[in-house]
């Protein structure tokens, strides 16, 4: 996650922009870094710019209402999350989609909230199945006892979810994050970010879809192999779930089509 470096106009901006521009900056939030950031890269993703110019620095001070220190910053960060180029003479310009860090959180989330997500979902499950049952595999041979403690937490964490007594959707997330931590693995762990932030869409839409929250037998079947040290159980109980998801995904674009 990239950080900014926060000064007095992050938090109170210039009196710039004029009295529109003062009303839209009152929309960014207190850190008007992080929201004229929030602004511009989801405008970004769902295709506001595409065919047109990106705003010049001038431009966007005027219509946000922000200091040009805050505006330099955001664009910074945007560039920095693949989102923004710049040439000399031809001045800021938005990056063509293979550009974008579909790592970055940020960047991940503009596009999960697309109306055109399901094609994303897809991919990153696709993403998912090569990755955490390996983890999975890993896991059942290296987690330590506070790691198997933490993957048996985010199991009961599921059923207190299921009663009422919990959130569904961040009980589930630990479960994957415990597992990704318990691969040992610092690639894996690192991964954690991405499948946290997509796994929020991924899990409301196949629960619409399917008209329930997550199997917890079937989550059961992984914790349970990683517990007993069976690496290929642990493995291919989690392929299951997550082929499983990708099925939804299937039957449903095929129901859209």
């Amino acid at each position: 996650m990239l950080h900014a470096n926060i000064g007095e106009d992050d938090v109170t901006g210039d009196m710039v922009g004029g009295e529109g521009g003062l009303q839209v900056r009152g929309q960014l939030g207190r850190n008007l870094t992080f929201g004229l950031l929030e602004v511009l890269g989801r405008s970004i993703v769902v295709g506001e710019y595409r065919g047109r110019a990106f705003p010049t620095e001038a431009e966007l001070v005027k219509l946000h209402g922000v200091s040009r220190s805050v505006t330099r910053e955001a664009v910074k960060m945007l560039g920095a999350k693949g989102l923004l180029g710049a040439r000399p003479k031809q001045g800021t310009f938005v990056q063509p989609d293979e550009q974008w860090n579909l790592f970055d959180t940020d960047v991940l989330r503009w596009l999960l909230e697309r109306k055109s997500s399901i094609v994303l979902l897809r991919r990153f499950n696709e993403l998912r199945i090569g990755v955490e049952p390996q983890a999975a595999w890993l896991a059942a041979h290296r987690a330590t006892a506070e790691q198997r403690a933490a993957i048996a937490a985010g199991l009961d964490r599921m059923r207190d979810a299921e009663m009422g007594d919990d959130d569904t959707l961040d009980a589930d997330i630990a479960f994957h994050v415990a597992i990704l931590r318990a691969s040992n693995n610092p690639f894996f762990v690192q991964f954690r970010e991405v499948v946290s932030t997509a796994l929020r869409t991924s899990i409301r839409f196949t629960n619409r879809i399917s008209g329930r929250s997550a199997s917890i037998a079937d989550h059961a079947a992984v914790a349970d192999a990683i517990q007993a040290g069976d690496a290929t159980a642990a493995r291919s109980a989690m392929a299951k779930l997550i082929d499983d998801v990708l099925q939804l995904i299937e039957r449903d674009t095929d129901q859209r089509e």
